[in-house]
């Protein structure tokens, strides 16, 4: 018997008992045995979070971008823009610009919740929490209590890459990247102070099956802790051709079966795979799509991921294909308050 129709085998009696190697192993099915697994993950998929197909209608604005004190009018605007268009959520990704000042980071979460009380914003990376307390001269503990209680609801559990130390070094050019135990404390602070975060892995570069495997039991081991995680997005590397969909596809599945019981949604982050792929993931582990990712009009270019966009028609289209029902939800996977 092979490894990976072994390790099926073992998935098959009990998921929750796979041992590393086994799971090495489920990462190199292809195939029949892909489909096999797939077919697996969706079925432990089913079990968990049930047939919806989730997203969530946000907006990405640059905090470069946005975060300088003389483009708060323009933040103001751009956020109550997307609350009028339905927007639940404000994502800013990037770095405040320095010329924001000590408290700039705090003053960016201030101006959402003044432009629209009630829109959740989901922003700043683990090294930008970081700086953003290293500006004001605080601790992380103490900026992480005062963003919270000024409106920042959760945090992007990206930077993580891959967390192993040796793999960040190599990814950012031999340079020593945040290392994984500081990405770690930080995120799990955000997670004792009552924020959520995603939780990431950025695959198909110089790590190794092994190094993805450990990179999930680290996830779950921080989310048997606090609990914070509200969802799994893998993401494919820029560091060379970046992963094939089979192996797109196996990660997303053993995810699935790894994180089941500390992490409850898998998303296929539709704007890093293109459609074929996202019906593929779906179809094999995951259950979320994400964020439609509005523009407005009133400065389209406004986020880092400008034009990039999923209509209502576009997800109805794929839920029906799948079939099963589409439902829109919250940043922490609640019913919105909105039509």
């Amino acid at each position: 018997m092979s490894a990976v129709r072994a390790a099926l085998a073992a998935a098959a009696r009990d998921h929750r008992a796979l041992g590393d190697a086994e799971a090495v192993a489920l990462l190199g099915a292809d195939g029949a045995e892909l489909e096999e697994l797939a077919g697996l993950a969706d079925a432990v998929r089913r079990a968990r979070v049930g047939e919806d197909l989730t997203f969530v209608v946000n907006r990405n604005l640059d905090g470069t971008r946005v975060g300088d004190p003389a483009a708060r009018g323009l933040l103001h605007d751009l956020v109550q823009e997307a609350a009028a268009l339905g927007a639940t959520e404000v994502c800013v990704q990037g770095p405040v610009p320095a010329s924001a000042g000590p408290e700039g980071y705090l003053e960016l979460v201030e101006a959402v919740a003044r432009a629209a009380p009630g829109i959740h914003l989901h922003a700043f990376r683990p090294p930008e929490l970081l700086e953003a307390a290293h500006r004001r001269g605080s601790s992380l503990r103490a900026f992480l209590v005062a963003a919270a209680g000024a409106g920042l609801g959760s945090v992007p559990g990206t930077a993580a890459k891959v967390l192993d130390d040796d793999v960040r070094t190599a990814l950012n050019g031999g340079v020593p990247d945040l290392p994984v135990a500081r990405w770690v404390e930080t995120v799990v602070t955000a997670h004792e102070v009552g924020l959520t975060s995603t939780s990431t892995l950025v695959h198909g570069g110089p790590e190794t099956p092994a190094q993805q495997v450990a990179h999930l039991r680290l996830l779950a081991g921080v989310a048997a802790r606090t609990g914070g995680f509200t969802e799994f997005i893998a993401m494919p590397s820029p560091a060379g051709p970046g992963p094939s969909p089979r192996a797109t596809r196996a990660l997303h599945a053993v995810a699935r079966l790894l994180l089941d019981g500390y992490v409850d949604h898998v998303q296929a982050a539709w704007p890093k795979h293109g459609p074929d792929l996202t019906e593929q993931l779906l179809r094999g582990g995951a259950d979320d799509l994400g964020g439609l990712l509005l523009d407005g009009s009133l400065d389209p270019a406004a986020g880092q991921e400008a034009g990039t966009t999923l209509s209502r028609e576009g997800a109805a289209a794929l839920a029906d294909r799948l079939g099963r029902p589409l439902r829109q939800r919250t940043t922490r996977y609640g019913e919105p308050a909105v039509p």
